[in-house]
């Protein structure tokens, strides 16, 4: 019995180290995902740079796509995606409403890490063939890489309905770029496994 209460002692203890690492593997790949966006947006004028455009393979490693660009969302977007909104609908200047919306980008809006979901949205064309062997496949690899970090990405897949708050946000963000973007295009979300997912860092 002893041996028992010991051995689940032991079990219960590698949980809490799992679920801490979990957290940690969140929250820094979190902080990288901002900071690269924020110099996109200060830099280059939001156009997606290589760590926000994963290759997107099977869990058994074959590539479905290249390159997709996916979004960092805040697990509450209502404020942001209100402020495009506005911009886009209020003035019949599709180039001035891009610009208002990179200034609100290029503010404070991803200084908090932690403020933002770890299920990231990614826009694709009606019934696209890579969208769609996302969804048939369940389950994918996502493959980041910049400035000398890297993550391997275990993600679950699924359609976002039309009234999830996070194919809102990503709407109304593109078409800060896209105005002529349209309701019918899909929109997946990429949950990460943390579980499985693998950082790794090169330094020079």
């Amino acid at each position: 019995m002893k041996f028992i209460a010991v051995q689940a002692k032991i079990q219960a203890k590698m949980q809490t180290k799992s679920k801490t690492d979990e957290k940690q593997l969140r929250r820094r790949f979190l902080g990288w995902q901002c900071r690269i966006r924020q110099i996109a947006v200060r830099q280059d004028g939001g156009r997606p740079s290589e760590g926000m455009r994963p290759r997107i393979t099977s869990l058994q490693g074959e590539e479905i796509t290249a390159a997709a660009t996916l979004l960092l969302v805040p697990q509450q977007p209502t404020e942001s995606t209100a402020f495009f909104r506005h911009q886009i609908r209020q003035t019949g200047d599709p180039r001035q409403a891009m610009e208002r919306g990179l200034a609100f980008l290029q503010g404070d809006h991803y200084h908090k890490p932690e403020t933002f979901a770890d299920m990231m949205p990614a826009v694709f064309a009606p019934d696209s063939a890579i969208a769609r062997r996302c969804l048939d496949e369940k389950q994918v690899s996502l493959q980041f890489h910049q400035f000398g970090q890297s993550w391997n990405m275990p993600c679950s897949v699924r359609k976002l309905p039309h009234n999830h708050s996070a194919r809102e946000a990503a709407l109304w963000h593109n078409r800060l770029w896209n105005p002529t973007l349209g309701d019918s295009v899909w929109v997946l979300g990429f949950t990460p496994d943390w579980n499985d997912v693998t950082e790794n860092t090169t330094h020079g």
